[in-house]
């Protein structure tokens, strides 16, 4: 079967050209969507997902990592008082407008955190450590944004909020979803972002051990007025959800695969038709000497998972290229296994629906049609 079905692959080189650049164009164009789709959103979790604590509490609206409103400090005593708390870290972050030597100016997230803990980051430090940041007017800067940051280096100055600053340490691969995350002290931060002392955005929850979280927060949720407290992935999935919610991201992204899909659908499903028409009376001629329908659905199916299965690689390879060449610029993301699998199934699906027209002509085929003119 598979002899038989290579040699009417190659037979008609221009055919298996085509349906193989479907499957490719078709990997590669779903890839490029879902593997930019994937940073957007890892960029817009990422605050909730990489700070390293076992609870936020917030302001009791807010449903996005990104904007924060302001809570009262002294709540910070009513949740250390609550049992299980160990711990009750304040986080400041604010946005603010960075100015550089060259003139240049840019947007920034300042996340200020208490030290020498420094629970709500930095993280990825690059270069650098959290001490760096002991100094007055010491701050991080993000390795993928020194164009934008007017390209500083590790000891330069600039200002932020017209404060003047220095770049301490420099992080690497934190992206947010909007301005650079600038980190420095919790105290530094209400001074360059003019935050009151007695406001703070998060608190951050430390947990005794063996302390069951979900118990402590819906304690805080029904106890503690004017703060809500969440899990961190919980916080993560609601800041995804409102973002995709009040933005066209997601369907932006959901029709680019779909047309991905249709355009792969097309020239496969074409494709095989067009070879399956020009060699009909070779199918008819199997036909004449015995081969069923059964056998010759067999021999399409083989032609169009060969097809599938190479043209896929190829196509994950370019996709992998693709991912290698915007990884240089920050644009960070990698595919789960499942996700791999899905795209191979989509690949699939569409191969195999391309080839039911094929199937459907040859079935058609009249043994006798060998002998006709």
């Amino acid at each position: 079967m598979l002899k038989t079905a290579y040699r009417f692959m190659v037979y008609d080189k221009p055919k298996l050209i085509g349906a193989l650049v479907g499957v490719v164009i078709a990997t590669y164009l779903i890839g490029q969507q879902v593997g930019v789709f994937t940073f957007l959103t890892n960029a817009m979790r990422s605050l909730a997902d990489n700070t390293k604590t076992d609870m936020w509490v917030v302001d009791p609206y807010t449903t996005n990592v990104n904007a924060l409103g302001q809570i009262d400090v002294r709540i910070g005593r009513e949740l250390e008082s609550i049992e299980g708390v160990n711990k009750a870290y304040p986080v400041v972050i604010a946005g603010s407008s960075a100015r550089f030597a060259n003139g240049k100016t840019f947007g920034v997230t300042v996340v200020g955190s208490q030290a020498p803990e420094f629970v709500g980051g930095p993280w990825n430090l690059n270069d650098g450590t959290t001490k760096d940041l002991f100094p007055d007017g010491a701050v991080t800067t993000e390795y993928f944004d020194r164009k934008n940051m007017g390209n500083v280096v590790k000891g330069d100055f600039f200002e932020i909020s017209g404060k003047r600053v220095y770049n301490a340490a420099i992080t690497k691969g934190v992206r947010g979803f909007g301005p650079v995350f600038v980190f420095t002290t919790i105290e530094r931060a209400r001074y360059l972002t003019k935050v009151s002392n007695n406001k703070v955005s998060a608190f951050l929850l430390d947990l005794k051990p063996g302390a069951d979280s979900i118990k402590i927060r819906n304690e805080i949720n029904s106890r503690i007025f004017g703060v809500k407290a969440w899990m961190p992935k919980e916080f993560a999935q609601a800041t995804q959800t409102t973002i995709l919610g009040s933005s066209g991201i997601a369907i932006s992204t959901y029709t680019q695969v779909f047309f991905a899909v249709i355009i792969g659908f097309v020239i496969v499903g074409l494709s095989l038709y067009s070879s399956a028409i020009d060699r009909l009376k070779d199918y008819a001629t199997m036909k004449a000497i015995g081969a069923n329908n059964a056998y010759l659905r067999k021999l399409i199916i083989t032609q169009t998972l060969i097809i599938a299965a190479v043209g896929f690689c190829i196509g994950t390879f370019f996709v992998e290229m693709f991912r290698f060449g915007i990884s240089k610029a920050g644009t960070i993301f990698n595919f789960a296994p499942t996700t791999r699998l899905a795209f191979l199934t989509v690949i699939l699906v569409v191969s195999m629906t391309g080839a039911l027209f094929a199937i459907r002509r040859i079935t058609k085929a009249e043994p006798a049609s060998v002998f006709r003119n």
